[in-house]
C-alpha cells in the first residue's frame, strides 16, 4: 500500500530526523510525489497543505517549480486561508524570467479593489516583491489610490509598494507627487517613515520631483525639530533617542534636496546644528544619526563653522571604543579631506595613532587617510610616522605604504638630500615592494644633484654591503657605483664618516650581487653594467673584470649574454671607443610634480638666449628615433627627441626677440567607460616637437564601496595599408611580433599571423593578405603605420571610495596621421567577482592626429 501523505509538521520533523543526506532526499522524493499526485486529483480542500509543503521543500533548495500554477489557483480561490498560501508561493516560486508571473495580475487588480485589508496586503507585498514592469504599469493606478485609505496598515504597504513601482517604472514617478504632500501630514511612524522613503527615491530619480519637494523643506526641518526636542512617539525611543530610524531617513532626505541649493540649505543649517549638539553619544543609535548628520552637513551649502562642527564629530568617533565606529570616521575623513583639508588636518595626530590599530581594514584605512594629509607643511614629520610604520606594518599593506611614501616626498620633498634619504630608507625597509618606477625615479634624482654624487654612492654602496636581498636598493647602488665609482674611492665626502673603499672590495661585491641565487636578471644586468663602467674608472687592472664579463657570454638569459657579448666585443675590438662609450649617463628631464626650480629657470633662459638655428633631420631619422624610444627596455636611458623648428622659428632668430611659440589648445578628456562606480578616463598630449607621437594617460577611479583589484588595461590599435584598403589588427604589447634588423623595424610574419588570429575572434579580421607574404614584400604604408607601448601602470589596485587612481602611460605613434581608434580589453575583481570589458573606442578627437 502507498504510505500516506504526511503533514506539514511532520514534513519538518522527519526531514530534520534523516542521518544522511541520501535518507532527506528519499523522504523528499516520497512526499514530492504525493504532493504531484494530490495536484493532478485537483482536492481543492487540501491544496494550500501541499502548496505549503512544497514551499518548505523550496527553501532546503530542492526543485518545486511544478507548484507556479498551484499558486495562480490559490490566489484565485475566494478563501483567505488559500489566497495567504498563494500569495506565499507567488512570491518564492515566481519572478520576472517566468511569464506565469503575468497570469496574476487580474487576481491581484481584484483583491486590491476590494475592501478587505488583510488581502489588500498580501496582493501589495506580493506586488512589491516580484512585480515586474509590466505589471507595475498596470497596476499603478490601483496603488496610488489606496495611498489614502484610511487604515494605516493599507497606507503603509501601499507607500513601500509605490517605491517598488518607481524602481522598476521611474516613468510613473508623477502620479504619486500630490499624494506625497498629503502623506507628510500623517502622525502614525509607518506611514511617514514610509513616505520620506517614497519621497527620497522619487527624488533620486527625477529632476522635476526634486525641484517639487524643495518647498517642502520646511515642513521636513519641523518633523526632524520635533523629534529632537520633544520626541514623536515613545515605543519608537531607542536608547534615549527619539525614533532614529525616521531621524536617519529625514536627514537623508534633506541631504538630497539641499545638494546645490543654497536657499535649501540656509533654511536646515541651524536645525543641524541643533541635531549635532544634542544628540546622545553615548548609544550606537545616537552615532547612527550623528554621521547621517555629518553627512548632510558636507552634502550641502553649509556655514564653515558647520562643517568644521562635522569633521569634529568624525575626530570624536576616532576615539571611540567601538572598530566600526572608528572605521566609519575614517572612511568619511576621508572623503572630506579634499575640500575641508585644514580642518581635517587637525585631527591628524588621532589619524596617525590609529595607524598602530591590529585590525586590517583599520590600519589600511589610516594609512590611505595619513598619506592624504601629507602637504609641503608636516612633510618631515608625517614621513617619520609613516616610515616607522613601514617597519611594522602586516606585509599586504607594505606595498600600498611604500609607494604612498614614495609619492608624498615625490611632490613635498624640501630639499634632495632629505628626499634622497627618504627613498633609501624606503628601499632599505621594504624595498621588494616598491613601485615599479622607484628605481628610475631614484636614478634621476641621484644624477639630478651633482653636489650629493659622493653622498650617495657611499650611502647606497654601505646599504649594499649589508643586504643585497632587496632588489630595486640593489639596482639602484648597482647603478650608482658604476657611474659614480671614482667618487667612492676618492674618500673626501664630508657629509658622511670616513669610509675607505678599496677597488677588489667594490668588485668583489658586484661579483657576489651577480652570483647571488636572490638577484633578479634586471638585477645581474646592472651589476654587469656598473662592472663594466668601472673598467674605466678604476686605476687598476681590468683583467678580473674581463674575466668576468667572458663569463656571462654563455648565460643562458638571453639578455645577460647579449650584454656580455656586447661588452667583450668593447674590450677585444673597440678598446679606444671604450671609454667615450662608458661616460657618464647625461641628465634625462622627465615631467612630473618634482622639477627642481634650477631646472625650470635653465629651461626658460634657454628658450630666451636661443638664437642659434636649429639642425634639422630627415624625416626617416626622425622616425627611426622614435621607433628606438617606443622599442626599447624600460630600464635604458631614452635620449630626448630632437624637437622640429616652429614656423616662426627664422623670424624670432633674425629679430633676437625672446618670443615663444604659442601652446597648443588643449585636447579634451574622454570617458570611455563607467560600470558599477569604475571609471576610466583618457587622457591626451601630444609633445609639441613630435607631432607623430602622442602620450595617452589611462586613469582609472572608483567611487564605489568596493576594492578594485587585479586590474590589468590592454590595448589594440589598428595597422591600415594604404595601397591595398587593408586593416590589420596590431598585436597586443606583451605579443608584439618586432625584431630589429639594421635599425629598421620588420615584421616576423610567422610571429604577426600567431598574434592576428588571437585577434581575429574579438572583430579586427586581417583581410586580402597572403600567409606567404614576406615582410620585404608588404606595402610601405604598412610598416609605417600605428605603433604603440604600454607603459607599466602604477598599481592593480583601485580603493574603494575615490581612493587613490591608478594610471597608466600609452605611447602612439602616428606618422601617417591615421584616424585613431583604440580596442582596450580590461580585466580586474569587483566585489569578489571576475569582470572582463573589451570594447572599442570610436570617439577619440580629431586634435590627436590631425
Amino acid at each position: 500500500m502507498v504510505a500516506p501523505s504526511l503533514k506539514l509538521q511532520d514534513l519538518i520533523e522527519e526531514i530534520r530526523g534523516a542521518k544522511t543526506q541520501a535518507q532527506e532526499r528519499e523522504v523528499i522524493q516520497k512526499e514530492c510525489a504525493h504532493i504531484r499526485a494530490s495536484f493532478r486529483d485537483g482536492d481543492p480542500l487540501h491544496r494550500h497543505r501541499q502548496l505549503a509543503k512544497l514551499l518548505y521543500v523550496h527553501m532546503l533548495g530542492y526543485p518545486a517549480h511544478f507548484g507556479q500554477m498551484e499558486c495562480l489557483k490559490l490566489i484565485a480561490s475566494p478563501r483567505f486561508t488559500d489566497k495567504r498560501v498563494g500569495y506565499l508561493g507567488a512570491m518564492l516560486l515566481l519572478d520576472e524570467r517566468q511569464d506565469a508571473h503575468l497570469l496574476i495580475t487580474n487576481s491581484i487588480k481584484n483583491d486590491l479593489s476590494q475592501g478587505i485589508q488583510p488581502v489588500q496586503g498580501l496582493a501589495l507585498c506580493t506586488l512589491s516583491t516580484m512585480g515586474s514592469a509590466e505589471m507595475c504599469q498596470d497596476l499603478a493606478t490601483e496603488v496610488e489610490k489606496l495611498l489614502l485609505q484610511p487604515s494605516p496598515y493599507v497606507r503603509k504597504k501601499a507607500i513601500l509598494t509605490a517605491v517598488h513601482i518607481i524602481r522598476k517604472v521611474p516613468e510613473l514617478s508623477n502620479i504619486f507627487l500630490p499624494s506625497c504632500a498629503q502623506l507628510l501630514h500623517e502622525r502614525h511612524h509607518g506611514v511617514l517613515l514610509g513616505t520620506i522613503t517614497l519621497i527620497t527615491e522619487l527624488c533620486e530619480r527625477s529632476p522635476a520631483a526634486l525641484r517639487h519637494f524643495r518647498k517642502v523643506v520646511p515642513q521636513l526641518v519641523k518633523i526632524l525639530r520635533t523629534l529632537v526636542t520633544t520626541g514623536y512617539s515613545t515605543e519608537h525611543s531607542i536608547s534615549g533617542v527619539s525614533d532614529p530610524f525616521l531621524q536617519v531617513q529625514i536627514l537623508r532626505l534633506l541631504r538630497i534636496l539641499g545638494r546645490n541649493h543654497e536657499e535649501s540649505s540656509e533654511a536646515m543649517n541651524d536645525l543641524l546644528a541643533q541635531v549635532a549638539t544634542n544628540t546622545d553619544t553615548s548609544r550606537n543609535a545616537g552615532n547612527a544619526v550623528l554621521f547621517e548628520t555629518v553627512l548632510t552637513i558636507m552634502d550641502i551649502h553649509s556655514a564653515a563653522g558647520l562643517r568644521v562642527l562635522a569633521v569634529n564629530i568624525l575626530g570624536r568617533f576616532l576615539l571611540n571604543s567601538d572598530k566600526n565606529i572608528r572605521y566609519v570616521a575614517l572612511m568619511s575623513l576621508l572623503r572630506l579631506v579634499q575640500s575641508d583639508h585644514s580642518a581635517v588636518q587637525r585631527h591628524r595626530p588621532t589619524v596617525v595613532d590609529c595607524l598602530k590599530e591590529t585590525d586590517a581594514s583599520l590600519s589600511r584605512r589610516a594609512l590611505e587617510l595619513s598619506l592624504a594629509l601629507v602637504n609641503s607643511s608636516n612633510v618631515r614629520a608625517m614621513t617619520r610616522e609613516l616610515q616607522a610604520f613601514l617597519e611594522s606594518c602586516p606585509i599586504d599593506l607594505r606595498a600600498d605604504c611604500a609607494s604612498g611614501i614614495l609619492l608624498a616626498a615625490e611632490r613635498f620633498a624640501p630639499t634632495k638630500r632629505w628626499h634622497m634619504d627618504t627613498i633609501l630608507h624606503v628601499l632599505i625597509t621594504a624595498g621588494t615592494y616598491v613601485r615599479d618606477d622607484a628605481v628610475a625615479n631614484l636614478t634621476q634624482l641621484i644624477a639630478g644633484a651633482q653636489e650629493l654624487h659622493a653622498y650617495s654612492v657611499r650611502r647606497l654602496y654601505s646599504a649594499l654591503a649589508e643586504d643585497i636581498s632587496q632588489q630595486p636598493l640593489v639596482q639602484v647602488a648597482a647603478w650608482c657605483i658604476g657611474e659614480y665609482g671614482d667618487l667612492l674611492l676618492e674618500g673626501n665626502c664630508e657629509e658622511t664618516e670616513p669610509l675607505q673603499v678599496e677597488e677588489e672590495e667594490v668588485l668583489a661585491l658586484l661579483e657576489k650581487v651577480l652570483q647571488s641565487h636572490m638577484s633578479l636578471p634586471a638585477t645581474r644586468g646592472y651589476a654587469l653594467t656598473a662592472l663594466m663602467k668601472l673598467s674605466t674608472r678604476l686605476r687598476g687592472n681590468n683583467k678580473r673584470i674581463r674575466q668576468v664579463v667572458s663569463i656571462y657570454g654563455s648565460c643562458l638569459d638571453v639578455e645577460l649574454q647579449q650584454r656580455a657579448v656586447e661588452y667583450n666585443t668593447l674590450f677585444r675590438k673597440y678598446d679606444h671607443m671604450r671609454a667615450a662609450i662608458l661616460e657618464k649617463m647625461p641628465l634625462v628631464e622627465r615631467g612630473g610634480p618634482q622639477v627642481g626650480e634650477e631646472a625650470k629657470e635653465s629651461k626658460e633662459a634657454a628658450k630666451l638666449s636661443e638664437a642659434a638655428p636649429v639642425p634639422t633631420e630627415p624625416q626617416a631619422s626622425k622616425l627611426l628615433d622614435l621607433l628606438d624610444l617606443l622599442d626599447g627596455p624600460s630600464e635604458d636611458a631614452q635620449h630626448p627627441l630632437p624637437l622640429d623648428p616652429s614656423p616662426g622659428g627664422a623670424l624670432v632668430q633674425l629679430l633676437d626677440l625672446p618670443c615663444a611659440p604659442p601652446a597648443p589648445a588643449p585636447i579634451p578628456t574622454l570617458k570611455v567607460f563607467e560600470r558599477e562606480g569604475v571609471q576610466l578616463n583618457l587622457s591626451f598630449i601630444r609633445p609639441p616637437g613630435t607631432p607623430a607621437l602622442l602620450l595617452i594617460t589611462v586613469t582609472v577611479t572608483n567611487s564605489s564601496g568596493g576594492d578594485v583589484t587585479h586590474f590589468i588595461c590592454q590595448a589594440a590599435v589598428p595597422k591600415v595599408c594604404k595601397d591595398q584598403g587593408l586593416e590589420v589588427a596590431w598585436a597586443l604589447q606583451e605579443k608584439r611580433p618586432l625584431s630589429r634588423r639594421g635599425g629598421w623595424e620588420r615584421m616576423r610574419w610567422k610571429g604577426m599571423r600567431q598574434a592576428l588570429g588571437e585577434l581575429w575572434e574579438e572583430g579586427l579580421e586581417p583581410l586580402g593578405v597572403e600567409e606567404s607574404s614576406e615582410p620585404s614584400q608588404l606595402p610601405t604604408s604598412c610598416v609605417q603605420s600605428f605603433q604603440l607601448q604600454l607603459q607599466a601602470p602604477s598599481g592593480d589596485t583601485v580603493p574603494a571610495w575615490g581612493g587613490l587612481p591608478i594610471t597608466q602611460l600609452f605611447r602612439i605613434l602616428n606618422p601617417n596621421k591615421a584616424p585613431l581608434r583604440l580596442k582596450l580589453r580590461l580585466t580586474y575583481n569587483h566585489f569578489g567577482q571576475p569582470v572582463q570589458e573589451i570594447f572599442e573606442v570610436n570617439n577619440v578627437p580629431v586634435e590627436t592626429w590631425q
